[in-house]
């Protein structure tokens, strides 16, 4: 999630950011992407102004926003486990009793964390991890209650996502084996974590749906099918899977009872960058059985799927359920990286019900105006309409926002300098997610790791 590259881009914006040399390019109809979804509404339908200088240099908003910092790393955890570390990334929110909110947040922490998650009695996996998650309990006036440690020990807690039984799939992006970087475990798994007792789900991996760099989950709330992505910046490039529980739908632990880990095919398509065109449709995708799932010999984006071979893609990482289909991201392709074509970012559809793929908006690389960095990383549906999308990459960081009628703005601006005077750096945006209400937008900073709570006028 941390890569960053520069190009050169040669068309029209199709509207301004309020950031100054800052572009990214979308084209394609986004109203498929919100059919049948909450935000399939007559809203979102323009941005909210220009940014406005933050006197505090921390997070420059719209008139009208305003944020609250809710965690920074370094600070103590409410509950004396330790300190907030480093490195917040995926999260979300889960609503709670009485108006409560629950957030849990992931750490991508590698063995080179600066601040690791505090080891706990029955929630850590490997003492050697520093990866894992926290999490967080507002009250009904968004203030924090309890603020403690959901897993430990588990290794670069990229993102993730959300069960319809209201836990949270935490991911591994890595591939690392006991006895690698000093890990005392095979790292690269999914863990379930309960935003509200993490002791009733521990630290247990769930080894059945695959040991590779996961990205992100989505699960299909009628089936109970989950679908992952697997980012994979270097040649062969990764793969997006599903996985058939045997226990579909069966709440809290039901994915411990196991299930198929199956990899996408598209017949015809080795690699989805070669696809460009907006609105492009693949039927009948075929699903085929994971040769061997937990990677024993050979990771399994190497492994051989037989006859006909397997899809791959550059940099999936971004996956969501919206109305009847689940959403992914490819944030980037490059040919000097082996990819079929170059763009930054695309996102997919996948209908279960037609067996259908389809190329809903694709990200750049026709514009007039130099990008510094990845186009799209986290992804959400905003409730008041729109998409909200964390740009990863050099230069300022932003959120932004997409219109339903492919508008771009600039809903934030990170403004903590991470660098120097003379070379500033500023660390991306993550884990952007909405309150149950919708009221309140939450998103973290990575570096230096902190989690915002931003409110105003959200269905204005």
């Amino acid at each position: 999630m941390t890569e960053s590259g520069r190009f050169a881009t040669r068309r029209r914006m199709l509207a301004g950011t309020g950031a100054l040399g800052v572009g990214i390019a979308f084209s394609g109809a986004l109203s498929e992407l919100f059919a049948g979804t909450a935000a399939a509404q007559d809203l979102g339908r323009t941005g909210y102004g220009p940014l406005v200088p933050d006197p505090k240099g921390v997070l420059d908003l719209p008139e009208g926003f305003h944020y609250r910092i809710l965690s920074r790393e370094g600070d103590e955890l409410r509950s004396g486990e330790g300190k907030v570390p480093s490195n917040h990334d995926g999260m979300s929110a889960f609503g709670g009793r009485g108006g409560r909110v629950h957030l849990v947040r992931n750490h991508e922490n590698r063995v080179s964390g600066k601040v690791p998650v505090p080891t706990v009695e029955g929630l850590t996996y490997d003492p050697a991890g520093k990866g894992g998650c926290t999490a967080l309990t507002l009250d009904p006036r968004g203030r924090v209650q309890s603020e403690r440690v959901a897993i430990a020990g588990t290794a670069v807690n990229c993102a993730g996502g959300p069960t319809p039984w209201n836990t949270w799939l935490t991911c591994e992006e890595t591939e690392d084996r006991a006895g690698t970087n000093g890990y005392t475990k095979d790292h690269g798994f999914i863990f379930e974590v309960d935003p509200v007792d993490p002791h009733r789900t521990g630290a247990v991996p769930l080894t059945a749906m695959g040991r590779f760099a996961h990205e992100a989950i989505a699960v299909d709330p009628r089936r109970g099918v989950v679908y992952e992505t697997e980012d994979a910046f270097e040649k062969p490039f990764g793969l997006f899977y599903r996985f058939l529980p045997n226990r579909p739908l069966g709440g809290r632990g039901s994915l411990r009872a196991g299930g198929r880990l199956q990899a996408m095919r598209v017949p015809g398509v080795p690699d989805l960058s070669s696809i460009q065109e907006v609105g492009a449709e693949f039927d009948h995708v075929e699903w085929v059985d994971v040769p061997d799932p937990q990677a024993a010999r050979t990771p399994i984006r190497f492994q051989d799927f037989g006859r006909g071979g397997i899809t791959h893609a550059q940099k999936l990482e971004g996956c969501y359920w919206g109305g009847r289909s689940v959403y992914f991201v490819s944030s980037f392709a490059r040919r000097s990286d082996g990819s079929a074509a170059d763009h930054y970012g695309q996102v997919w559809r996948y209908d279960p019900e037609r067996r259908r793929l389809t190329l809903v908006i694709v990200f750049g690389p026709d514009t007039d105006v130099q990008l510094p960095g990845e186009s799209p990383d986290n992804i959400c549906l905003a409730a008041g309409g729109g998409l909200m999308v964390c740009e990863d990459g050099n230069g300022a960081q932003h959120v932004y926002g997409v219109t339903r009628r492919g508008e771009v703005y600039a809903m934030a601006r990170n403004r903590q300098n991470i660098g120097t005077e003379q070379e500033p750096e500023w660390g991306e945006f993550a884990g952007v997610t909405f309150s149950p209400d919708g009221d309140t937008m939450y998103v973290n900073c990575y570096t230096p790791g902190t989690t915002f709570a931003v409110t105003g006028p959200w269905r204005r």
